[in-house]
């Protein structure tokens, strides 16, 4: 709040400063500070100032109208990315116009074509900042490289251009651009981010001989065309306001609209509003702009659609059930806050209606002459339809992600978008309870005004009711047993858990540390249960993740995909959506459960640990399951949620590849530790080696790619390096750029493969040994009676020195031999 009041007050008083400054040329050797009182230089007449213009607590190298007290830039430097304090640009003494960091490293220069001979640089009255030589030849000038902004005076030639800004606080390079071509035409670009390159344009003269956009001294836009004056296509409305008594701009706004803005230089008694105001733009409608591209987002993100307002200003929008991706951004696009539709279910979703709307250049399918009622199931039954367009007898279906949306009151159709039937939601009895309390009490504060007689009388009463509504509350919940589906929780005791298994007799599965029983309730026949050790669940029909990828043929791609994204987002749940942070402890395939609809489900929180509000991390033994095992669990250090982290990354390199971190069976050396032939095949740039027989993975390089390198970074050894789940969901979803992830140590693979040797059988003390041959180092383990986890930790510690390992293991019912060839990368 102090900071935006400071910059406020700056923008107040910013104006004021310069009428204290006298123009001057810029001589060579002289620069400006961000810490310098006044960190600018005035035009003669103080209307304009090229310097450091303040944003919060950084700046941007600019020039601006002076004396107009709301943000008025016209023109910035250095890609019009901020600068931090103490920054310095410098009419250095051999001509050179250079912007540097406070420490002194260059970061923008002015380019000449000739600095030799510059003797002085300033700020013209026009609004052009420029390097000049003693004959007052023009060497540099900032009206030949235009930003996203041109006033009077100023002429954009062939090849010239405008760039809008990023978004209206951000003044780096957007999306947008306005070019004269070489061929004449004037046209407006949307441009693909981050590289540069041009879609098709979106606006355009139609002139195939435009010589120049001029800007006039009396406020008119025009393309001149051919070399004479009189041959010309106007920008601007016939009858326009003086420069006299207004100021003048046209800026290629961040929304992608090419707008002409005028300001009252003086209230003239309060006849024009101190603002910047509209007179002319083009293209006249911006979200119906774009319907002709296939290519880009258009004016609105991705998954949005665009409506204009009032002031005919581009709104963008979110369909029912998608929120912004980024809320200080809306132009940034959506993104669905569902788990999207999994091929061969249709089950939970449900079409929202949207009139007028469309996203023209999504489509992949069109059929002429049916029903609403057919397009609507056709779109239901179909997992990649994202939306359906029904108009006038004919149906579009549109795919993921939809693009160029819009709305257009004159258009007869309406749009159907898909989404999830039900959100997540807990029950909170609490809560509950304190709005039945909430309902009582506010009648009551209402009559509190009366006698004090009645008042007691009313609070005894209301007190009464309290008491007999808590009773009733308690007598219910013992007396009527909940169903599963609910989130209220009732105890069974043994007999009637023996009587819903009939005597535990179908066997679900085996754990860890209890078998799961199937049964079902007397109170609730129709559903089906699963009993594991006195605990009551909810029996989900298409059992274990560890099922789905381990046994059978190999799952679907994109429905593996989707039950990965739903698992990342349960843990988000865990770690940053709960009360208190929930870390799991034990995150493998065996305790993530599918339902009906392949829905994720995270069980088994028997290993759980819970934090406090004011904890991140905790101080325990070890806990979890071996291949999923954290290595900061056997460095005794603290635990914190990146244990849960490195878990996933392990198991989503399963989900990957539809086989375990470790197969013992593997005759291939290479290939026996997942995550350690991941990374190879990742450097090797041989991912399709990890999904050999998966057509649908192959085809989905890009996806694949994004998915073993958010692997990669799950199981950094380093928690520190590890993301957060938040970050980690974020980078499978596309909706941050994954980085080219570091090594993961070899030792963390390493300390796993050894625990593996050691479970062939039970272990409870080795004698270590060493021996050098040939480059290659023999780890012997010979089994004496246990061995503790200490010199487990020794021996993994002591083999991050080996290049080459060998594991010899002794056991006295025979000799186990095993070996691996260690090549570390550097």
């Amino acid at each position: 709040m102090a900071s935006m009041f400071l910059y406020l007050l700056s923008l107040l008083l910013f104006p004021l400063f310069s009428s204290a400054q006298t123009h001057r040329n810029v001589t060579l050797g002289t620069s400006l500070s961000t810490n310098d009182k006044n960190p600018y230089w005035a035009s003669p007449s103080g209307e304009f100032s090229f310097g450091f213009y303040p944003i919060q607590d950084v700046f941007v190298l600019a020039i601006w109208y002076e004396k107009i007290a709301v943000e008025s830039i016209i023109w910035t430097a250095n890609g019009g990315n901020t600068v931090e304090s103490g920054s310095k640009i410098e009419l250095t003494s051999d001509g050179v116009l250079s912007l540097s960091t406070p420490n002194g490293t260059q970061i923008w220069k002015a380019e000449s074509m000739d600095s030799i001979g510059v003797t002085s640089a300033a700020m013209l009255d026009t609004g052009n900042f420029v390097l000049s030589s003693d004959e007052s030849a023009i060497k540099w000038a900032s009206f030949d490289i235009p930003t996203d902004t041109i006033v009077p005076t100023q002429i954009l030639n062939p090849l010239g251009k405008l760039s809008a800004r990023l978004t209206q606080n951000d003044y780096s390079q957007g999306r947008f651009e306005l070019i004269l071509q070489g061929d004449g035409n004037l046209v407006l670009y949307q441009k693909a981010r981050p590289m540069g390159d041009n879609y098709d344009g979106y606006w355009d003269t139609a002139t195939t001989n435009g010589s120049q956009l001029i800007f006039n001294q009396s406020g008119y836009i025009y393309l001149s065309l051919g070399s004479g004056n009189t041959n010309r296509i106007s920008l601007t409305p016939t009858t326009q306001v003086s420069p006299r008594e207004f100021y003048h701009r046209a800026t290629l706004d961040f929304d992608g609209v090419f707008r002409q803005y005028t300001y009252p230089k003086n209230s003239t008694g309060g006849r024009w509003r101190q603002s910047w105001s509209v007179s002319e733009y083009v293209p006249l409608n911006i979200c119906t702009a774009f319907g002709g591209s296939a290519l880009g987002s258009g004016v609105c993100g991705f998954n949005s659609y665009c409506k204009l307002d009032d002031n005919q200003r581009p709104q963008c929008n979110c369909p029912p059930r998608y929120t912004y991706i980024d809320s200080n951004n809306t132009f940034n696009g959506c993104k669905q806050d569902f788990l999207p539709q999994i091929c061969g279910t249709s089950d939970g979703f449900e079409l929202r209606e949207i009139p007028s709307t469309d996203w023209p250049t999504s489509d992949y399918g069109r059929f002429t002459s049916v029903t609403e009622d057919w397009c609507r199931e056709t779109c239901l039954d179909d997992c990649f339809c994202a939306a359906a367009i029904i108009r006038e007898g004919t149906c579009w279906l549109k795919k993921f992600p939809l693009s160029n949306g819009k709305t257009d009151p004159t258009d007869k159709g309406k749009a159907l978008i898909k989404v999830g039937k039900s959100q997540l939601v807990l029950n909170n009895r609490n809560n509950s309870c304190k709005k039945d309390r909430d309902n009582l009490i506010l009648p009551g504060s209402i009559l509190l005004g009366s006698s004090m007689l009645f008042n007691l009388l009313l609070i005894s009463v209301i007190c009464l009711a309290i008491c007999g509504f808590r009773h009733k509350k308690q007598h219910q919940m013992r007396q009527d047993p909940p169903s599963i589906s609910g989130m209220n929780l009732r105890s069974f005791t043994y007999n009637e858990l023996e009587e819903a298994t009939d005597k535990f007799k179908e066997q679900l599965g085996k754990g860890a540390f209890s078998t799961v029983y199937k049964g079902i309730l007397e109170s609730n026949p129709q559903s089906l249960v699963a009993v594991k050790r006195l605990l009551v669940y909810e029996f989900m029909k298409n059992g274990s993740l560890a099922s789905f990828l381990f046994e059978g043929s190999r799952p679907d791609w994109y429905q593996r995909i989707q039950i990965a994204f739903g698992i990342a987002r349960g843990i988000v749940y865990l770690h940053e959506e709960c009360s208190s942070q929930i870390i799991h402890c034990d995150i493998k395939p065996q305790n993530i459960l599918l339902d009906d609809s392949f829905n994720v489900k995270i069980s088994d929180f028997g290993l759980a640990k819970l934090l406090m509000s004011d904890q991140s991390r905790c101080t325990t033994d070890i806990r979890g399951t071996r291949g999923y095992v954290a290595p900061e669990w056997f460095k005794r250090m603290a635990i914190t949620a990146k244990v849960d982290v490195y878990s996933f990354g392990i198991m989503l390199l399963e989900i990957i590849c539809c086989r375990k971190n470790v197969e013992r069976e593997s005759w291939d050396e290479n290939t026996e530790i997942l995550s350690d032939w991941a990374y190879d095949c990742y450097v090797e740039n041989k991912l399709h080696l990890l999904v050999e027989n998966d057509e649908q993975a192959k085809n989905d390089g890009k996806m694949l790619e994004r998915l073993v390198m958010t692997a990669i970074w799950c199981i950094q050894e380093d928690p520190s390096l590890r993301p957060s789940m938040k970050k980690v969901t974020q980078m499978l979803e596309g909706a941050i750029e994954v980085c080219i992830p570091p090594v993961p140590d070899p030792s963390t693979s390493l300390a796993q493969y050894v625990l593996r040797i050691n479970s062939y059988i039970p272990i409870t003390s080795c004698f270590l040994r060493t021996l050098k041959w040939w480059k290659i180092y023999v780890i012997i383990l010979i089994n004496v009676p246990t061995i503790s986890n200490n010199i487990l930790l020794a021996v993994w510690h002591y083999m991050k020195t080996l290049s080459n390992l060998i594991f010899l293991s002794i056991f006295p019912n025979g000799l186990y031999f095993n070996y691996r060839l260690m090549k570390r990368k550097k």
